[in-house]
């Protein structure tokens, strides 16, 4: 349920904020007011299209918030629903889980911006959104039925979704979509398993020579790096020979170099300090540093002396590394790339000549499983357009009964089910079933049946919404629904029936309807009056609620064009007084 709107330099709107209840809402005022500024700001916020101008003149930003109060049902529920994570989110509360979006005592904020620049942003609450998450999480918060965005009727493809609400087919139609998809996985892996056999061959060829090239090898990591290091020592004995004797003759020298100088002045050293006690920890440094150096200078020695010369280990070397490059320039993304990555394109390699030998020997096997899937998705596809049909009759008959009560005495309308084009069990069937469903509608006696989406007028498509929501109450997720235009070509009587059925929808839902129609807007729980004005010589909307005496005024306004005349008062006390209890 939406509990309320701020809507901040959003067209004509300087700063509005409203805030909503259960039940039915009416939103009037005069024509030109901004009554649909306010269904565009929400359908902003719901994900809808965005652009610059849509930002109040002389301002940089446009900014739409609101908050939702989810269904407290949906969270009993969702831990159950996590079991099937590949299934088609049920509710708000599941869709919030799964993208690891916490609700604050089930109420969630949602904002959206557009920029000048051109630029828009969007949270859930405190996580920043793509406008298609955004559109995705609302749908199961809003229905704005009318001339905007959001009219499902308009989709062919929600039709389906609609009939198997009204059937009970939800959870029976998602198992379907699992076990179709386990057809369709197996029959991929089939297909690959059966390309053809000479390429088949000459991938198992050219996988079993990368393989045991690589392999006999013997390849380790890190061997690269540790084989240029020798390569380069090996190769530069002379250099490294000539500096190491040329270190060891600096540190000795028959005790004439740095070690033997360094041994003379620690002497005098401790003489000093033997004299004046407060040279006691330079000589301690002292001593430090000669046992360091004469250390160094023998570890220099050691080296020396174990310094050989080896062509042999020197060539293997060479040979060792070209062995390795030729490696690396066939398996490895260029040759300064590590060795290791020789090595993981021998496992992979390795992982798919397996997938491959062991995948052929498997194929009899996967042939039998495709098979009996095959029979349990034809069967139940069949079994779901069953139920399809039969309740696809009722549909139609609940339909044309709250129509005719709208202003559609005589209207016609139809479900069709029409089984997929094909011959073979994979064209027919789809994730969904074997059927195409499409709803059908005749407005006019005498005319033929015709696709809704195609023929419907705004009003039309508004008041067949409203008889599928009356009849989809107990079924339908959606909490808030949006009517507007739906008082298009009506009045008197029908007027009425529409009122009185959008307060009874509104029993279980929060409706929110933009009306010129007294009629309709007398059996509201609440009114929100829109107006237009001038400020500061620029042109501004207000909204705002209304209430007793102001919402007399109102609807004697909406009566009769005058809210000032004791008849038009008194006519909308008395319509109040009978409609609005």
């Amino acid at each position: 349920m939406l509990e309320d709107l701020h809507i901040k330099d959003f067209a004509l709107i300087d700063d509005a904020h409203i805030e909503f209840s259960h039940g039915f809402t009416v939103l009037s005022g005069e024509t030109g007011a901004g009554k649909s500024l306010l269904i565009g700001a929400l359908s902003f916020l719901l994900g809808g299209k965005s652009g610059t101008e849509q930002i109040r003149a002389g301002c940089h930003e446009a900014t739409v918030s609101g908050t939702f109060l989810l269904d407290g049902r949906e969270a009993a529920l969702q831990a159950d629903s996590m079991a099937q994570d590949d299934d088609e989110c049920r509710s708000a509360a599941e869709w919030l889980f799964r993208h690891g979006i916490a609700a604050e005592d089930n109420r969630i904020l949602l904002r959206r911006y557009v920029r000048d620049n051109g630029k828009t942003g969007a949270w859930i609450g405190d996580t920043a959104v793509t406008r298609a998450d955004l559109a995705a999480f609302s749908a199961f918060l809003v229905d704005i039925h009318g001339q905007h965005e959001h009219q499902s009727l308009m989709k062919v493809t929600e039709h389906r979704r609609f009939l198997d609400s009204f059937a009970g087919l939800h959870e029976r139609v998602s198992a379907f979509t699992a076990l179709y998809a386990d057809l369709v996985a197996k029959r991929k892996r089939l297909d690959e398993l059966d390309a053809d056999d000479a390429g088949r061959a000459q991938k198992i060829e050219m996988l079993t020579f990368a393989i045991k090239e690589i392999t006999d090898a013997k390849l380790k990591a890190g061997e690269d790096k540790a084989l240029d290091d020798e390569e380069t020592k090996l190769s530069s004995f002379e250099k490294l020979y000539a500096d190491i004797t040329s270190l060891n003759a600096a540190l000795d020298a028959g005790g004439e170099g740095v070690v033997g100088l360094l041994k003379r002045i620690r002497g005098t050293a401790q003489h000093a300090c033997a004299l004046d006690k407060s040279l006691e920890a330079l000589q301690q440094r002292l001593e430090t540093a000669f046992y360091e150096l004469d250390d160094i200078a023998g570890e220099y020695k050691h080296y020396e002396h174990g310094l050989v010369f080896d062509p042999d280990r020197l060539a293997q070397v060479q040979e060792r590394l070209t062995l390795i490059y030729n490696l690396k320039k066939k398996y490895a993304a260029s040759v300064s790339a590590p060795v290791e990555d020789v090595i993981a394109y021998a496992e992979n390699a390795q992982r798919q000549f397996d997938s491959i030998v062991g995948g052929a020997a498997g194929k009899e096997q996967l042939r039998s499983e495709i098979a009996a899937l095959e029979k349990r998705v034809y069967a139940e596809a069949k079994a779901i357009s069953a139920e399809r049909k039969t309740a696809a009759a009722a549909m139609a008959q609940g339909v044309e009964q709250v129509l005719s009560q709208l202003g559609m005495k005589g209207t016609r309308f139809s479900v069709s089910i029409v089984e997929k084009n094909g011959t073979e069990l994979e064209q027919k069937c789809g994730p969904y079933g074997i059927d195409n469903i499409e709803f059908l509608i005749s407005a006019n006696s005498g005319e033929p049946l015709r696709g809704l989406a195609k023929i419907a007028s705004g009003g039309e498509l508004s008041r067949v919404m409203l008889a599928l929501k009356t009849i989809l109450a107990g079924s339908d997720p959606v909490q808030t629904l949006v009517f507007d235009e739906i008082d298009t070509g009506i009045g008197g009587e029908v007027a009425v029936s529409v009122g009185t059925h959008l307060k009874k929808l509104a029993k279980n839902r929060q409706v929110l309807c933009i009306t010129h129609l007294a009629s309709i807007a007398v059996c509201a729980d609440n009114q929100v009056k829109i107006e237009k004005g001038m400020n500061a010589g620029a042109t501004q909307t207000r909204v705002f609620p209304i209430a007793a005496d102001a919402r007399v005024q109102e609807i004697a306004r909406m009566l009769s064009g005058d809210s000032d005349s004791a008849e038009s008062l008194e006519h909308a006390r008395s319509m109040l007084q009978r409609f609005g209890a």
